[in-house]
């Protein structure tokens, strides 16, 4: 009897495992607020919790319905109507409606939330019936579907909930740890820095997952992910899994890469020795990425091609780095000493790789060059900065997929992540231009041109666009990357064992 009892014990525990999804963090969670934070690695679990109106499609930047069904524009650009699946119910039983949406939406928009800039064009909500959503705008904004679909994109959250952990903030302390969404996942345990656990909503509206739960512990260190994948206690390292050990990967652990917005970008501050147009064009001839791009990331990037990812923006004339080696030498030797500083906006090994390979370069020219690690947070306080790096290495990625959350947030007058504050006045002109086109061609067009303008001021200088990459265990299938995300964001609904 033991031995059958034993053997019925191991026919059974792979089978639990089997409805186990087991994945690690870098980064603890800040908060479980789809409006007020910017998370990046928690995003597929909130966005497993919660859902938006519409969403990016896995591995594309194609907008598709989720909670509306459909959607009309009016010809001048400005009511856009959302017709909504029905019978959906929140994870406290309360029903799915359109006033459930105008509730979340006006939280989001009103209440000075982190993430309120997403829908600071709409004017005004309302819903003509149960099922239907009318959006009215200030002014045209074709980028709308893009923000409405970002990660960060505005979720639907209970109104019951709200209302009852509303404690004069609008539920902000209650959310922090809680969620109470439609999504086919439920938060069921939340023990901040140590682990959180989903659990499978067997009341979903939509496809069931496959996984009954899904695990999730905080490891910050890669190389203890590493062994604890190789151990079988956890399914993925979901980021940051040294590129140099990709081609070598331990039997039993496999890659799935994707098209991903992750373009490593230098910023470069007002007043450093690149605003000297020779040293600057000997100095891009040092950094040209395909001298490196391949040492640092093997087959998992590709140059970049503009200012924009190019999942976003195929140019009609990509950037192109000058090639005279011997000409940037005799540029620097004409000049006199050149130093450089570069500021790494984080300690991810990736960085420190490319500019070490950088470095090296610019000895070749006569250039010398120092890196380090920016303090957490110091990137963007860098215009306040009286002794700031002399370049920013920062991956640059937007939040949707129109080029306009590119060039507004990184590159225009006043964008939040404009990081030294420089302006190219003519170049933002453009910008404002395309952001009133529908049609994709000629937006993109003016898009490319404003782009070269910053390129060619010295404003910022586009690297290399690097994959999406996940090493987990094999048979892993449907990680449901998409291109907007940050890297390492498994979408926890379509994941699943394929062996």
């Amino acid at each position: 009897m033991l031995g059958l009892a034993l053997g019925l014990l191991f026919w059974a525990a792979p089978a639990f495992a089997q409805e186990v999804l087991r994945i690690p963090y870098v980064a603890d969670v800040g908060t479980f607020d789809p409006d007020n934070g910017f998370e990046t690695g928690a995003m597929s679990a909130i966005n497993n919790v919660y859902e938006g109106l519409v969403e990016y499609h896995p591995g594309s930047t194609r907008i598709v319905g989720r909670l509306a069904r459909s959607w009309d524009i009016s010809d001048d650009g400005l009511t856009y109507t959302f017709h909504l699946v029905e019978g959906v119910k929140f994870h406290d039983g309360t029903p799915f409606n359109a006033a459930a949406v105008i509730n979340s939406f006006e939280r989001r928009r009103d209440r000075g939330l982190s993430l309120s800039y997403s829908l600071a064009n709409v004017k005004d909500m309302r819903a003509p019936d149960g099922s239907t959503v009318v959006l009215t705008l200030g002014h045209p904004q074709p980028s709308l579907l893009d923000a409405l679909s970002s990660p960060w994109g505005p979720k639907i959250i209970s109104p019951v909930a709200l209302a009852e952990h509303d404690n004069g903030d609008f539920a902000k302390t209650w959310l922090n740890e809680h969620a109470v969404g439609t999504g086919p996942f439920k938060l069921a345990e939340f023990k901040r820095g140590q682990r959180y656990v989903l659990e499978r909503n067997d009341d979903y509206w939509g496809d069931r997952p496959f996984f009954r739960q899904i695990q999730i512990s905080v490891v910050p260190d890669i190389s203890q992910q590493i062994l604890q994948l190789q151990a079988g206690v956890i399914d993925a390292v979901p980021i940051n899994y040294p590129f140099a050990q990709l081609t070598s990967l331990p039997g039993g652990l496999e890659v799935t890469a994707a098209p991903s917005m992750i373009p490593y970008d230098l910023f470069v501050k007002p007043n450093s020795p690149l605003d000297d147009a020779e040293v600057r064009k000997a100095v891009l001839t040092a950094i040209n990425p395909a001298l490196w791009v391949k040492d640092a990331f093997g087959e998992f990037a590709s140059l970049s091609r503009s200012v924009y990812p190019n999942v976003m923006l195929d140019p009609m004339n990509p950037i192109r780095f000058p090639t005279d080696f011997e000409a940037a030498k005799a540029a620097i030797a004409k000049h006199g000493a050149v130093n450089l500083v570069i500021g790494l906006h984080s300690a991810a090994p990736s960085y420190s790789r490319i500019a070490d390979l950088m470095i090296a370069q610019l000895a070749l020219i006569g250039v010398k060059a120092t890196a380090y690690v920016l303090p957490s947070g110091a990137a963007y306080t860098l215009k306040d900065d009286p002794n700031p790096p002399d370049l920013l290495l920062t991956i640059a990625g937007p939040d949707a997929a129109h080029p306009e959350s590119q060039a507004k947030v990184f590159f225009t007058k006043g964008g939040p992540l404009n990081f030294f504050g420089r302006v190219v006045p003519e170049a933002d002109a453009i910008v404002d231009q395309a952001g009133t086109l529908t049609d994709v061609k000629e937006r993109d067009a003016l898009y490319e041109r404003a782009g070269q303008m910053y390129f060619d001021a010295g404003v910022v200088i586009p690297l290399v666009d690097v994959n999406d990459v996940v090493v987990h265990a094999k048979g892993l299938k449907d990680l449901g990357l998409r291109p907007v995300y940050p890297p390492g964001n498994i979408d926890f609904s379509t994941v699943r064992w394929g062996h």
